[in-house]
């Protein structure tokens, strides 16, 4: 037997026997402001906000595509220079040198978020901007721009359409790349986006139903502009108290969205879903989980998480950390990541090799006696 184990951070409770477990052993995150121009601030802050809590929560820039103008930052307008924050009191800045973004600038276009869903690219394209999934990923979708009636603009200059969108995950599904989709959206009749979604395991949350605006949260009077849309501002507020061993659910999100609160009427539909929310965890979109998998070998091979010592899962069992080993290469052809493959020698061929060697002794000893 072989132990795989994925990097995934360990989402263990007691009452998580209570929630149905989802069949998956990697998560990922597509986060994407749509919009360009300073007067639309508060977009780029949804998304490095959103960013922000799925890397808190553990998700590495390996799995998260990020896709921004990024024109925001170092705007002549900008009063902090280099600076992007989410609340007036300007305590969390959320543009540094801490995030990667894969996409920016006229990169964020209609036809790269198609093809980053469909992985439909030339053989060049760089792989950490790929959507790297397989049917065993969990994906979080977070789009926040401007849309209207079933479109969501792209940079001013173009929109996507929900029959777009939808036959983009049906493809996904088709080919296999996701195991359950949890799409979100801020934006101007946001429901109307996944109103023609028609592929399995996708569960979806929009801001505001058809002819309502998707509205602002509050202004920073410095910066001149709104900072943050109240959607994203409470599901943020919501999101700070989830850890990577929490049981809030899905359900506990949505009911926490109220009129009072967001202005508009938040809409969820899980008619394609095969889980009821409540018994769904954050933790199986907003943070990275831990997988162990038993599989049968066919060769003497041992597979070991390629990462830091701290990140090894506890586990009784222990790793022999200096194996006689015969080859030690990355296993790259099962889709599995951070994961080494050793091999070791087998037994009898070590007890096989001590004979040639004692008996090899003894020999050249007997002759050097004899002489």
């Amino acid at each position: 037997m072989v132990l795989a184990v994925f990097a995934q951070e360990s989402v263990i409770t007691e009452n998580k026997a209570e929630t149905q477990q989802s069949q998956h052993t990697n998560n990922w995150a597509v986060i994407i402001s749509t919009s360009r121009f300073w007067f639309n601030y508060r977009h780029m802050a949804n998304a490095l906000s959103m960013y922000s809590q799925v890397k808190r929560l553990g998700i590495p820039d390996s799995q998260i595509i990020l896709m921004l103008s990024d024109d925001i930052a170092c705007n002549p307008r900008n009063a902090f220079q280099g600076e992007v924050f989410n609340n007036a009191d300007r305590q969390i800045e959320l543009y540094g040198d801490n995030i990667k973004v894969d996409y920016r600038g006229y990169e964020v276009t209609v036809e790269n978020f198609i093809r980053l869903l469909t992985d439909r690219w030339p053989n060049e394209h760089p792989k950490s901007k790929r959507l790297l999934t397989d049917e065993n990923s969990n994906i979080f979708i977070y789009l926040t721009g401007h849309g209207g009636d079933e479109f969501l603009k792209f940079q001013d200059a173009e929109e996507i359409s929900s029959h777009d969108i939808a036959d983009a995950f049906a493809q996904m599904y088709e080919k296999k790349r996701y195991n359950e989709i949890f799409f979100m959206i801020d934006t101007c009749q946001a429901n109307t986006m996944y109103s023609q979604f028609y592929s399995p395991n996708i569960i979806s949350c929009g801001s505001s139903e058809i002819h309502e605006s998707s509205y602002s949260h509050h202004s920073d009077v410095e910066i001149g502009v709104a900072v943050i849309d109240r959607f994203t501002y409470y599901t943020l507020e919501f999101l700070e108290n989830v850890t990577t061993t929490s049981n809030l659910t899905l359900q506990n999100l949505f009911d926490s969205y109220t009129f009072d609160k967001i202005h508009s009427n938040v809409g969820v539909n899980t008619d394609l879903y095969n889980r009821d929310p409540k018994d769904v965890l954050l933790t199986d979109f907003f943070a990275n989980i831990q997988q162990s998998v038993i599989v049968e070998p066919n060769e003497d091979y041992l597979y070991v998480y390629d990462g830091d010592e701290e990140d090894y899962p506890k586990s009784e069992n222990k790793i022999n950390k200096n194996p006689n080993t015969t080859t030690l290469q990355h296993k790259e052809s099962e889709n599995i990541s951070n994961v080494i493959k050793i091999s070791f020698q087998n037994t009898k061929d070590i007890v096989y090799s001590y004979g040639i060697t004692v008996t090899m002794i003894i020999m050249v000893l007997a002759g050097y006696y004899c002489f």
